[in-house]
């Protein structure tokens, strides 16, 4: 066991709408340490979500967020020479993170031309419940669901 539990060092709210989920956000899905690279990625996909949907982008990228946040998740314990998948809640922080790097990730995969393009996409598709990110929750609660019969082994 560790002596001590690291510190979560205080993050700078972003500099345009001084949030700092933003900043998180930004965080998780620079490379290389390039922050200002990501920044604009990011400001630039914000611009074509507004231009897509008509809306504030950044509004839509927060209903994006809380919709590909998921609420359970299922983690592994071996009990008895046997590893079963069992259902827990996720704490608020891991939720918001798990939920950043989904819709990341997918935003990645898609098909498009520049990351910006891309991130764009998967905000949008987020946004109306649609979306990789949102199989991705909705894959996650039905495999805590389809294990709740061993939920009496909490962790």
């Amino acid at each position: 066991m560790r002596k001590a539990q690291a510190k979560k060092l205080p993050l700078a709210p972003d500099p345009r709408y001084n949030d700092k989920q933003v900043t998180r956000f930004v965080n998780t899905m620079m490379w290389q340490g390039k922050k200002s690279i990501a920044f604009e990625i990011f400001y630039d996909s914000l611009a074509k979500v507004a231009k897509q949907t008509n809306e504030d982008g950044y509004e839509v990228w927060k209903r994006a967020i809380a919709n590909v946040t998921p609420s359970v998740e299922v983690r592994s314990r071996r009990i008895g020479g046997a590893t079963f998948q069992i259902p827990a809640e996720v704490r608020a922080d891991r939720k918001v993170s798990l939920s950043m790097k989904w819709l990341i990730r997918y935003s990645r995969e898609r098909n498009g031309r520049s990351m910006a393009d891309k991130l764009a996409g998967e905000i949008v598709a987020a946004a109306k419940g649609e979306g990789s990110a949102i199989k991705k929750k909705e894959d996650t609660h039905r495999m805590a669901e389809a294990n709740k019969a061993f939920a009496h082994f909490k962790i």
